[in-house]
Formats: structure tokens, sequence, C-alpha cells
């Protein structure tokens, strides 16, 4: 799929220093908008066995091969980075970081996997590409040897990195999946609506604190969210026929061009951050501050006083940040974790169960 092409950008915040832009893009395929909102089934659970040099002996190269697919891909098609990121943080939401987001339903089975949830439609087929490829370069050289799970979390950080944002080791040994259903994700994939103490519970139900839930938050300083998640704040946010009083005047005006409250294009869509949203950086923060995030969840972060002062923090802070967002990533990819034959598998195609 090519890179979708933007159909109008609008500089609508000025001033003497500094010029906003907000980029509207619609595209053939879809994007989704909880980009960093972190659930899964599982406690995080560490593992003695993973580690950073868990391939040492049987695939001493696999960063090496993951990476010269994930550095082509980024260079053929720029949104394969959020893709990859989003699809690492929604195979982490349900039974942990094993892969179980990469399986193909089966034909005519009355279950659906995770990847056919209706949450899950919206993935861009640019991350699962990128796994698809990384998975065929190192099975090539270290066939049977490496996870596909291992595989996303080496590819997500990848691009983390590649977009601006900080290098990080990346633990591996993980297992793939044995189980991925549809019914499943629906009640770990945090609402574009979600309050900042429905968000605090589904963190800390999986072992992750509210510092992890606002650096994680920032992944939302690259991706772009279609308008049916925001709609309800350009128009109808509480039911009273009004508008979310934490939308910026001036962005409400802009977003509501481009999404009407009925009839409007389903494919246009709009960044999570709107001054910087193709590096990854700490203005996902300051948007906030100035009430420009685009979510209700995302705006709900500086309002509450648990996490308002972390936003501050971030905002006022690149390298806090970076150091943040990289400990809250290495601690969620160990989130339900899977080991060994009873618990996992490792599969030659990440969409087919071994």
């Amino acid at each position: 799929m090519s890179v979708p092409k933007y159909s109008t950008a609008c500089c609508f915040f000025s001033s003497q220093f500094t010029c906003l832009f907000v980029f509207f893009i619609i595209v053939a395929g879809t994007t989704t908008p909880c980009l960093a909102k972190i659930i899964t089934n599982n406690t995080t659970r560490r593992h003695r066995q993973v580690s950073v040099d868990y391939y040492a002996r049987t695939c001493p190269n696999v960063e090496q091969l993951v990476g010269s697919v994930t550095n082509q891909q980024f260079k053929e098609s720029p949104v394969s980075g959020p893709a990859t990121i989003n699809l690492f943080f929604h195979d982490c939401f349900v039974e942990g970081c094993d892969g179980s987001i990469l399986i193909a339903s089966k034909q005519g089975s009355k279950e659906l996997a995770e990847k056919d949830a209706d949450v899950n439609r919206e993935l861009r087929v640019e991350g699962f590409e990128t796994v698809m490829k990384a998975k065929e370069a190192v099975e090539r050289k270290c066939p049977g040897v490496v996870s596909c799970a291992d595989i996303l979390a080496i590819a997500a950080r990848d691009y983390v990195h590649l977009v601006g944002g900080p290098y990080y080791q990346v633990k591996k040994g993980r297992w793939d999946g044995r189980i991925s259903m549809a019914s499943r994700v629906e009640p770990n994939i945090p609402h574009a609506n979600y309050t900042v103490d429905q968000l605090i519970k589904l963190f800390n139900s999986k072992g992750l604190t509210i510092q992890d839930m606002v650096a994680l938050s920032g992944a939302h300083s690259i991706g772009f969210a279609h308008c049916k998640h925001f709609v309800k704040r350009l128009y109808n946010y509480k039911g009273n026929g009004q508008p979310d009083p934490n939308v910026d005047p001036k962005l409400l005006n802009a977003l509501r061009m481009y999404c009407p409250n009925y009839g409007g294009n389903l494919d246009i869509v709009a960044p999570f951050d709107a001054t910087t949203p193709f590096v990854f950086d700490q203005a996902y923060y300051g948007n906030l501050q100035k009430k420009m995030g685009l979510l209700a969840s995302d705006q709900a972060l500086v309002l509450d006083p648990r996490t308002k002062p972390l936003v501050q923090e971030f905002a006022n802070d690149k390298n806090k940040f970076f150091q943040a967002f990289a400990a809250a990533m290495d601690r969620l990819s160990l989130v339900g974790v899977k080991r060994g034959k009873k618990h996992g598998e490792k599969r030659r195609d990440c969409s087919m169960h071994a």
C-alpha cells in the first residue's frame, strides 16, 4: 500500500514564533486512535529467560536482520512506523506480548482471531507487512529460532528510533501465543473517551504505573485517528448539543471543517499531534496544555491532578520523556510473556499457528 496523500494542510495557529499545522489525510486504508493505551489480560511478569542477548548463540544477527527490513520499509512507506508501533501495542493489550495479533482467522471458524476484532480492523496493513518481511529475512538465516513476538517487539523499537524517538534495548525470548480470540479484545482496549480513572484501573491491573501510562500515551506524538473517534467532542460531547469546552476554539473550527457531525468522509483522519505529526517528540504534551489533544482520553491527562504533573514534566523536558518512555516500553514488552511449549509456540508463518 502506498503512503496516503495529504488532502490539505491548514496552518491555523500562528504567532511570531510558531505556525502549528493540522493535516487531514484521506486514506484508502484505516488507522486507529488508541495508539498508546496499553492494556492486556495478563499481569506483568518478568522472566529470567528473557534477555537482551537471548539469541546470542542461535541467531546473533537477529536485530540487524530486522533492522534491514524496518529501514527499507520506512524509506518506502513512512506510515509503516506508526503502523508497527500501534500493532505492537495492540498485541500487548490482549493475551500479552505474544504475537497473537498476527494470527489470521480460520475460514469457517465460529471464533474470529484478534486481528479481526472490530477495534483491530483499523490496524494498517503496513504493520503486518513489516513483521512478515522481517520474519522471512530472519527465517532464511535462523529457521525456526526467533518468535514472531520478538520480531514485532524489535521492529516497534526500530521505528520509534527512526521517527526520532529513543533507542532502547529489547529483551528477547518470548514465545508466540497459542490463543488469539477476537472476543477478548474489546474489554482490554481503552476507548477514546475513557476517563483517567478508567485508564489507571486498566494500567494498574497489568502492572503498569501512572507514569508508564502517561509516558506511553506519548506515542501519540505520531499517528492519526479517524473522525468517528473524536467527533462527539466537536458537536455533542456530553449529550447537550455542545462541544467539549476543553478543545481549543481554533482547533475545534478546523476539525469541524473536515469532520461534520453527520455524513462525513469516513476515510478522513487527523493527527494526534497537530504540531509535529511526523516526529517523535514531547510536543504532544505541550499540545495537551493548550487544549489541543485530539482524543478526550488524551486531553484528560492534563485535567487530572494525578497525571497533570507528568504531562508538564514531559512537555518541558524531552530527555525525561524519552527515558520514561523507554522504561515503560521495556515493562510493557514483558507483559504476559509466554515461555516454553506448554504455553507457546515458534511460528514459521506468523499468521498461522505452528
